[in-house]
């Protein structure tokens, strides 16, 4: 359940994972042990997902982040599954989102350079015989990069 504390407690780990529980009980009113065991049931239960070091890519090389849209030949059930599939586990896509509207697919992609991105589009979307049409976009300036989801508090 997501009450007042375990709000607070969500909203203080998404920006800072590597406080302790004594720094995060202070902050909400609660005993370290309270803080942990809360911590330790919302992992549990997945509402936390997975804690994560936010890396620069262009710090490590990938200077481009490419958004490309995708759609499908048809709406083959396997189709889906396969593209799904591959996109899980492609480590150049950050982002893969399946949509709706007039493309089935968003994908964020990071890579070094355009050679680096001419051969992803070309493996996973020219030559693709499930794919009938893409569109990309190159991201000239990242205005706001990130995965915070903003945990409303309820009221007393």
């Amino acid at each position: 359940m997501i009450d007042n504390f375990n709000a607070k407690i969500l909203n203080i780990v998404q920006e800072n994972n590597r406080l302790t529980v004594e720094e995060i009980g202070s902050v909400v009113g609660l005993s370290p042990s309270a803080c942990h065991r809360r911590l330790s049931r919302l992992r549990k239960d997945g509402v936390i997902r997975s804690d994560v070091a936010i890396v620069d890519p262009a710090k490590v090389g990938k200077k481009l982040t490419i958004i490309i849209d995708v759609t499908v030949e048809r709406e083959n059930p396997d189709v889906m599954k396969k593209f799904k599939d591959a996109m899980r586990v492609h480590p150049q896509v950050m982002q893969c989102y399946y949509v709706t509207g007039d493309k089935d697919f968003v994908m964020i992609v990071s890579v070094g350079d355009m050679q680096e991105f001419e051969a992803f589009q070309n493996e996973f979307c020219t030559e693709n015989p499930a794919i009938s049409r893409f569109s990309t976009s190159v991201v000239v300036d990242p205005v706001k990069v990130g995965l915070v989801v903003t945990v409303e508090e309820r009221g007393c």
